[in-house]
C-alpha cells in the first residue's frame, strides 16, 4: 500500500451492519480496484465512524481521481446512518483526516497491514506539533519494540485523533498488559496527557476502551 486516506463522520449506534452491507454490494459489483482502491476498513467507536481507504498511487500522481461508480448512490443509502463530523462540512473532502506523523522504518510501500489497530481520542485544536514532537522521541526508544509496534501513524480531525498502530501480533490488549507499567509506555502517557483525552470520558477505563472496532473489511486481493 503506497497512499491512505482515512475519513471521520459520524455513525447511527447499531447501524453498522446496515453500512456494511451497502459497501458488500458495492465492492461486490463496482471493481473499485479499476479506480485505484484497493483495500478499505470500516470502524466505529461510540458515535464515530472511521473509512480507511487503501490506493495503490496516489490519486494526484495515478491521475485516477475520479469517484467510484455509484458513489452517489452510496451515499444515498449510508445517509440515514452515516453524517459529517465536522460542523463546517461543505464538501466530502471536509471529512478527511490529515495525517500529521508517520512512522515505519523498514516497510515496504505495497506490504499491506495485517495487524491494525486503530486508537481514537480527543486531541487539543493545534497540538499535533507537539504530539508529533512526542512520538518522534519515543519511537527512537523501545517502546515500540516493547509494543510490538512496527508502524505508526497519527491523524485528526477538528478534535478527533486517531492513531494507527500496525503490530507483529493481533492482541493490542496483551501489549497493552504487558507494558503498561514500563517506564516508557508511562513517560509517553503523561506527555500527551496535556493534548490528548478520551474519546468518550463515561465509557473510558482503559487504553482498550478506545480502539475501533473492525466492523466491515475489503481487499481486491481477497485478503
Amino acid at each position: 500500500m503506497s497512499f491512505r486516506s482515512v475519513i471521520v463522520a459520524r455513525i447511527v449506534p447499531g447501524s453498522e451492519d446496515k453500512v456494511a452491507e451497502v459497501f458488500r454490494r458495492t465492492d461486490e459489483t463496482a471493481r473499485p480496484q479499476d479506480f485505484g482502491v484497493i483495500g478499505r476498513r470500516l470502524l466505529s467507536l461510540d458515535d464515530l465512524y472511521i473509512h480507511v481507504i487503501e490506493r495503490d498511487q496516489d490519486p494526484k500522481v495515478s491521475g485516477k481521481t475520479r469517484g467510484l461508480p455509484g458513489f452517489q448512490q452510496v451515499s444515498e443509502a449510508i445517509a440515514p446512518y452515516v453524517t459529517p463530523y465536522p460542523s463546517n462540512w461543505k464538501v466530502p473532502s471536509d471529512s478527511v483526516a490529515k495525517e500529521f506523523y508517520s512512522w515505519a522504518p523498514g516497510k515496504k510501500p505495497e506490504e499491506p497491514i495485517e495487524h491494525m489497530t486503530l486508537i481514537v481520542a480527543r486531541i487539543k485544536p493545534g497540538a499535533e506539533p507537539e504530539v508529533a514532537r512526542i512520538f518522534t522521541d519515543s519511537d527512537k526508544g523501545p517502546l515500540p519494540a516493547q509494543m510490538g509496534v512496527v508502524g505508526r501513524w497519527l491523524y485528526s480531525l477538528d478534535d478527533v485523533y486517531l492513531h494507527m498502530l500496525e503490530r507483529k501480533e493481533a492482541s493490542f490488549s496483551d501489549a497493552v498488559h504487558h507494558n503498561q507499567h514500563k517506564p516508557a509506555f508511562s513517560k509517553i502517557m503523561d506527555d500527551l496527557s496535556p493534548y490528548i483525552s478520551a474519546y468518550n470520558p463515561e465509557t473510558w477505563r482503559s487504553p482498550q476502551d478506545a480502539v475501533a472496532k473492525e466492523f466491515y473489511r475489503w481487499r481486491a486481493d481477497g485478503r
